[in-house]
């Protein structure tokens, strides 16, 4: 079971830091690749980090603990507690680094506002990101590790 956490720590994190750094160099108005190369490599690393400390599938399972497993509801609070781990940590260091940036080459960014804003259009983006993949890559994975989802199935007669 810890490599299937491991795996799912890795491809959301991944996932994330792509679409959340590519969010964040173009809202700025300013993309470049290399902007892009970097807020992506280091928010994975970050990401990657979080994925390994932060045992998500104990802490959803604890808040969440008296809702069904396969409900709505509780599927929506487990991609805003991912969402609430994930998208800030990534965001600020994404709005940090355009502010280094901005003032290595004579410019400014006033990092509050920027942040601010970023922070919201993250969370959205982060949250259907979050809903979306996340079982996907669960079923993907479980594939992968021979795991059988859901109730066991009876062979055909």
């Amino acid at each position: 079971m810890q490599k299937i956490g491991r795996a799912m720590s890795a491809a959301m994190a991944i996932t994330l830091s792509f679409a959340l750094s590519l969010t964040g160099n173009l809202i700025s108005g300013h993309f470049s690749a290399v902007g892009f190369l970097v807020c992506f490599l280091i928010s994975t690393a970050v990401s990657l980090l979080i994925g390994l400390l932060v045992p998500m599938k104990p802490l959803t399972d604890r808040l969440c603990g008296s809702l069904p497993p396969d409900s709505m509801k509780r599927r929506c609070i487990e991609t805003l507690i991912a969402d609430l781990l994930y998208t800030p940590v990534i965001t600020l260091l994404m709005i940090a680094l355009s502010c280094f940036n901005a003032r290595r080459h004579g410019g400014s960014l006033p990092f509050l506002p920027a942040f601010l804003r970023a922070l919201l259009i993250s969370f959205v983006i982060g949250y259907v990101l979050i809903f979306v993949l996340m079982p996907l890559f669960l079923r993907l994975i479980l594939k992968k590790y021979g795991v059988q989802q859901g109730p066991p199935r009876r062979p055909e007669q």
